[in-house]
């Protein structure tokens, strides 16, 4: 009975798991398809050949994973726990911006390390390196974050389920029902 217990409660620690890196995953990866989107576009204002959607899937995938574990470890929760719900919401956007950018430093690291080239070599000019692109590349990254992590704040405030409820049934179902009265 208690391995029975355990295997049950070990499966929905997985499915559950896996729920949650999906929908992270597929967040990221349609901001980061609309990025490369983007990119194309600007690109071929000046003629330059630009393909790099494969990318924001296989970054998607990394990022999910990355993000997850920053999760895991509450990176920003008890900073903000007693606080206004918008104060952990901006601040974990910001955590989890400066995240990503650090893990593509590191990324950009250990594939410089791979094909053989130097640290320097292979730290990422990130917005060309100036201090203002770098800003407004943290800045970009932390307002993307934030729907997807106010939508997780407030699933967390009114339960499971209950956002994903209300932004999906019809409109007939959501609205009061009229009470007859005497």
């Amino acid at each position: 009975m208690t391995s029975e217990r355990a295997s049950r409660g070990l499966t929905e620690r997985v499915v559950g798991g896996a729920r949650r890196f999906a929908a992270i995953f597929v967040y990221l990866w349609a901001v980061l398809t609309l990025f490369a989107l983007h990119e194309s576009i600007v690109l071929a204002k000046h003629e330059i050949d630009y393909r790099g959607y494969g990318l924001a899937f296989i970054n998607a995938w990394v990022l999910a994973k990355v993000m997850m574990v920053a999760d895991d470890l509450n990176l920003g929760s008890r900073w903000f726990e007693n606080r206004r719900p918008i104060y952990r919401i901006l601040s974990r956007s910001a955590l989890f911006a400066l995240v990503f950018m650090g893990a593509h430093t590191v990324e950009n690291l250990v594939v410089g390390w791979w094909q053989g080239k130097t640290v320097l070599e292979s730290i990422p000019r990130i917005g060309r390196g100036s201090f203002a692109e770098i800003l407004s590349i943290g800045v970009i990254v932390t307002v993307a974050l934030m729907p997807f992590l106010a939508f997780r704040a407030l699933e967390q405030a009114l339960g499971p389920g209950v956002v994903r409820r209300l932004l999906l049934a019809p409109r007939s179902k959501l609205e009061p029902r009229q009470v007859s009265r005497p």
